[in-house]
């Protein structure tokens, strides 16, 4: 038996990923929403909320996961997460998964509860992640505190960079890649090799959309949509790869 998850915050494309997996035969649970997502979602927040009671935050961008790196996983987070994924458990398919978002924000215990799953960490630039809006938009729904504005693409640009650090701060399981949308999108063909490669099996080739990379530029010609680059994306920007702009915001 295979299993996968895909993680990566909202409006990283990760709709892609599921929607590969499902036409190629992967059982990802059902019922499916439109963006291939398992639902109902609630047992998966609330299990979220209980990760988020072991977290520390030290003020601006800088938490503390060493209270949820260390604990014991509680009873509680586990029920809510087998209750989430019940039809995914239950399910004698020989290949099976899940996507939601919102995995990325428990993916420390997560990964502990399925030591051999596959992990697909979906990546894509900040500047396009933070246009549309997203139910992680805002931390302090799941329980995270961050620093405080009105401002919402300022929020979404938090919510981003604390996603981004929680992965990066969680030991990588056993079988872990990392997969760029703008890959999968404009070099379609060489990605799916890689991540065939690293499955096991054959995917299917869905349709995607090249005007789904960089949308940002199309937004900078709109300046009352506000600003989409946050000087706290530079890390991930660099790491990945993505064209820096000049400094000038936060």
């Amino acid at each position: 038996m295979t299993l996968i998850t895909i993680i990566g915050r909202g409006h990283s494309g990760t709709r892609a990923m599921s929607n590969t997996l499902a036409e190629s035969g992967v059982y990802m649970g059902e019922p499916l929403n439109k963006s291939w997502d398992l639902i109902p979602p609630e047992d998966m927040y609330n299990a979220c909320r209980v990760f988020a009671d072991y977290v520390d935050w030290n003020g601006g961008i800088s938490w503390d996961w060493s209270r949820a790196f260390e604990s014991e996983i509680p009873k509680e987070f586990k029920s809510l997460l087998f209750t989430y994924l019940e039809s995914v458990l239950v399910s004698d398919a020989p290949r099976k998964g899940w996507k939601i978002p919102e995995t990325t924000l428990c993916f420390p215990w997560i990964s502990r509860i399925f030591p051999k799953a596959k992990y697909i960490f979906w990546i894509r630039n900040p500047r396009d992640c933070i246009i549309g809006g997203h139910v992680t938009d805002d931390l302090n729904k799941f329980g995270i505190k961050y620093p405080e504005t009105s401002n919402i693409r300022e929020k979404r640009a938090y919510s981003w960079r604390y996603q981004y650090d929680l992965v990066k701060a969680t030991a990588k399981p056993e079988h872990w890649i990392e997969v760029r949308l703008e890959d999968f999108v404009l070099k379609q063909d060489e990605t799916l090799k890689r991540l065939e490669d690293f499955l096991g099996f054959k995917l299917a080739k869905i349709p995607v959309k090249p005007e789904a990379v960089g949308r940002w530029i199309q937004d900078d010609q709109a300046p009352e949509t506000g600003t989409n680059y946050f000087d706290i994306f530079e890390p991930a920007m660099v790491e990945y790869g993505y064209e820096m702009p000049e400094k000038k915001n936060i």
